[in-house]
């Protein structure tokens, strides 16, 4: 995504400069083009060797300097750029960028660059919440100019509020959602299930699975960086929320299943990578149970075991095949519904985690539920499935195919599938 990509990161004057350096060096280690421009009061925070050693390449900062070179340079430089990223964005630098004001290297690049500009402004809170600061985003935002909120938290000066720079992984996140703005999913709204869901027995325990939601939370940040309206649905998972993708957050089967339906009519795609439970408790427990608790209505104890009545939950993607495909309509095969005025033409992508006979279970869950792919792993394997880093996915399609994909980081199983989801958008 970032590899080769042309990225100016301009360094302002304040206390947070010094965070924007490891915003550079996990650029330069993405594989981009980084050219780091600092403005004079930068300087007095960080050294330029610092923006050098991590960018690997030289720093821009004087204007002005005698032999006229810099004034080539800073055209050079805004034509090449394919994004401004100014951070941390001061009051003082927002406010000349607002009213086109060019009297140091970084602003008379952003004036003469046709790239898309990305401020991350950070500054004590009066300053950030002052009239005049905020008049100057909304102006910047008007413009076109794409900004990313500073954090509430502890500031320089020992305050807790607002104004705090905001984190790498979101300001990478940023910065890749808006290079991916006219990908190959560009105007597409996808839905992107992950995670596992949770089944009360009562408000302390639950009936779950092994699922980390690593798989879908990849397909789905892949999915923004290719330009798509990514919908994020998912179960309870230790992972942050991923910038740029609209998350909503479930607990159960049944929860999932009404955020999957409410969003649905308009979606282009649906990857089910979600580890829905099977089935539930048939009654969740009201107060905590007891071991010396007897005829719980949603259990008995006898002996000290403790037996739970389950109900199976809904298949969420069997539903659609029948609610999507009406009457049967044969017209794709196995692959789903047909591409006609009365119907929109959705892609189903599902997952299968098995422990046996996979090729089998796999193939009859490809047909029985209409998709267009089926992607399955086996989760007893080390280097696949919850809780790795890694996957090794056999990819089936509707018309019988099968590919059998080497082991891949999740990153790079998620490009996999989206390479694959493309093509069948027509």
């Amino acid at each position: 995504m970032l590899l080769n990509r042309r990225i100016i990161v301009g360094i302002c004057g304040g206390i947070a400069s010094y965070k924007a350096i490891d915003l550079v060096s996990k650029l330069q280690q993405a594989g981009a083009l980084v050219d780091v421009i600092m403005t004079e009061h930068a300087e007095e925070f960080v050294r330029p060797l610092t923006f050098a050693t991590m960018s690997h390449r030289p720093i821009h900062s004087d204007l002005w300097e005698p032999s006229g070179e810099a004034a080539e340079t800073h055209i050079k430089l805004a034509e090449e750029a394919e994004l401004l990223v100014v951070v941390p964005a001061t009051a003082n630098t927002v406010a000349k960028l607002a009213h086109g004001m060019a009297d140091n290297m970084l602003t008379a690049v952003a004036l003469a660059t046709r790239a898309p500009l990305l401020l991350a402004p950070a500054m004590h809170t009066h300053m950030y919440t002052h009239p005049a600061t905020q008049a100057n985003l909304t102006l910047l935002r008007e413009r076109g100019a794409y900004i990313v909120e500073p954090e509430v938290g502890r500031l320089a000066s020992g305050e807790v509020g607002i104004g705090r720079f905001p984190e790498t992984a979101t300001l990478l996140g940023a910065i890749q959602k808006i290079l991916g703005q006219h990908g190959d999913l560009a105007g597409r709204r996808v839905i992107v299930t992950a995670g596992g869901t949770h089944e009360p027995i009562d408000p302390v325990r639950y009936v779950g699975n092994r699922s980390s939601g690593k798989m879908g939370y990849n397909l789905a940040i892949d999915a923004r960086d290719r330009g798509a309206h990514v919908i994020l649905i998912s179960g309870p998972v230790a992972l942050p929320a991923p910038y740029g993708v609209e998350l909503h957050q479930v607990e159960t089967a049944m929860q999932m299943r009404d955020v999957v339906h409410s969003f649905i009519t308009n979606a282009d795609v649906l990857v089910m990578s979600a580890a829905v439970a099977d089935y539930r408790p048939q009654v969740a427990a009201t107060q905590k149970i007891k071991k010396q608790t007897q005829h719980e209505a949603m259990g008995h104890q006898d002996g000290g075991a403790l037996t739970l009545h389950l109900v199976q939950n809904p298949d969420i993607l069997g539903e659609l095949a029948t609610t999507l495909d009406g009457d049967g309509d044969a017209s794709r095969g196995s692959g789903g519904i047909s591409n006609t005025p009365a119907k929109k033409r959705l892609i189903r992508v599902g997952f299968a985690a098995e422990t046996e006979h996979l090729l089998e279970h796999a193939r009859e869950k490809l047909r029985k539920k209409h998709l267009d792919l089926l992607v399955a792993n086996d989760v007893t394997r080390l280097d696949s499935g919850f809780g790795t880093n890694t996957n090794k996915v056999l990819i089936f399609h509707a018309d019988g195919a099968m590919e059998d994909l080497p082991v891949l980081p999740k990153t790079g199983v998620a490009t996999a599938i989206w390479d694959r989801i493309v093509p069948l958008l027509g």
